[in-house]
């Protein structure tokens, strides 16, 4: 289900309603109600009054849902939209729960539903968390880390990242930790700051071969990498296709109560 479509369908048609009763059926009503009153020779009562302006009940809904709309729909598609992570792919950075907030105007601004970029500010950077639209299903969107930009060489083997010839630098944090038995945590140092890794050292995982990420596209990885569906296995992200940089976890919730004990920025 496309929630930006049903969106801008409900603010359009909710707008619509309004405005006909604005510009056709609020005078039509008025002016029924002054032949009404012009027939009789004492005038219509309060409540007669009252029931001939009334409004119909699709006028009545519409007035009222329809700013409440479009604030969400500007919002949404302009500010910052809310989105759960579903799957342990990013972590140790984005637990299965977590509810994040994505920056909806870093990347430029867009229009809903169609997409197409209106206005032009900044671009992804090597390390950014950000949130796309998976290319071979547009309907579902993905998270994943930004680790090669247009024009970067980038190379995987032997759980190492290189980066136009140069490895990525990482350090080892902890081994076989509580959080996750059997994983290493490593942390990795992408663009300016740093952030956390997880790495399984008994699976091979993906090797790949020096690949060259094409104009107008990015290579994203998973920071939980031999648990990710990523770039290695699918491809690039097209430009086209950028919803927005994750910059904050507000909520979390794994069926229980939900929790904010976990509210931080996300790096």
């Amino acid at each position: 289900m496309d929630f930006s479509l049903l969106l801008v369908v409900a603010v359009a048609v909710t707008g619509l309603i309004w405005l006909l009763d604005l510009v056709w059926w609020r005078p039509a009503r008025r002016r029924r109600l002054v032949t009404a009153e012009a027939g009789t020779t004492e005038g219509l009562d309060e409540r007669a009054r009252e029931k001939a302006l009334k409004e119909p009940w699709p006028v009545d809904y519409s007035r009222s849902f329809f700013p409440v709309l479009l604030v969400v729909l500007l919002l949404r598609s302009f500010v910052v939209e809310p989105f759960q992570i579903p799957s342990g792919s990013m972590r140790p950075t984005l637990e299965v729960g977590d509810f994040i907030l994505v920056n909806k105007f870093t990347y430029g601004l867009r229009l809903p539903v169609t997409h197409t970029r209106l206005v032009e500010l900044n671009e992804p950077e090597r390390g950014d968390v950000m949130v796309f639209r998976f290319p071979d299903e547009p309907s579902v969107n993905f998270i994943k880390r930004v680790v090669g930009l247009p024009g970067d060489r980038i190379r995987y083997e032997g759980k190492q990242l290189y980066v136009n010839g140069e490895p990525v630098a990482k350090l080892l944090l902890d081994e076989a930790g509580a959080a996750a038995p059997g994983e290493l945590l490593l942390e990795e140092r992408l663009g300016a700051l740093a952030h956390r890794i997880y790495n399984n050292p008994r699976d091979p995982g993906p090797q790949m071969r020096e690949l060259v990420v094409p104009e107008g596209h990015y290579f994203t990885m998973g920071d939980n990498r031999d648990h990710s569906n990523d770039s290695r296995y699918w491809g690039f992200v097209p430009e086209e296709n950028i919803v927005g940089r994750a910059f904050a976890v507000w909520m979390h919730w794994d069926g229980g109560l939900p929790s904010f004990g976990s509210v931080r920025r996300i790096h």
